[in-house]
This record gives C-alpha cells, structure tokens and sequence, in this order.
C-alpha cells in the first residue's frame, strides 16, 4: 500500500458521512498507514454484524447504549465506556438507546480507506 496521510484538521459537521449498513453510518478521521480513527453513528436497534479484521480495534462509547460482543462474551457500554478487540476475534455491537462509537483501528482499514478514496 502507497504512503497514506490525511489531512491535519477534521470539522466534524463538515466532513463526509458514508453509509455503513442498516441504521449505520460513518466519518473517517486522523489517518495514515498505521491507525485510523472513525466516527460511528447507530439508530436504536442497528447491529454491527460480528465480523474480524487483523486489525487492532479500541473503541470509545461516546454516546448510547450497546451490547458490545468481543470474543464471546457480552457486555452492555454507555457513554464513557470503551473495549479492545485485539486482531482476529470475533466482535460487533448492538445498539440498544441510539448512539456514537468512536473507533481507532491500527493499522489503517485498508477496506474502510477504500470508501474514502472512492468519493
């Protein structure tokens, strides 16, 4: 993969929402070839498909409620709140109250950057 850096400055209400499934959508911030940082917005009831990626992933609850599922086990995260799915584990989320996640992923989601650069 080529040398990936974004811009140095994000505004949120003017940056790009993409559509990431059923209730979900995204903005992509802060990235290069080695983390990514991306903005997750849930409508009540919306389901982050339980997926793995050989990426590291934390992600910060900023608002909602979610069961979070990381390796099996379930457990429901409210604003402040944050997990870790280490590289190849199974995870995803359910959104119980209508929320954001913020999500950091090391290295870049070459998948994910594939959207950005399409636009």
């Amino acid at each position: 993969m080529n040398k990936i850096q974004s811009k140095t400055f994000f505004r949120g209400k003017e940056e790009t929402i993409y559509k990431a499934g059923e209730g979900i959508t995204r903005q992509f911030f802060a990235y290069d070839n080695n983390i990514m940082t991306v903005r997750v917005f849930f409508e009540k009831g919306a389901v982050g498909a339980l997926h793995t990626h050989p990426h590291t992933q934390s992600t910060y609850v900023i608002s909602g409620i979610f069961d979070a599922i990381v390796d099996g086990q379930t457990v429901r995260v409210q604003a402040g709140d944050a997990y870790y799915a280490k590289p190849d584990i199974l995870h995803g989320c359910i959104c119980i109250e209508e929320g954001i996640l913020l999500e950091i992923f090391s290295p870049i989601r070459e998948d994910m950057y594939e959207t950005i650069i399409k636009e």
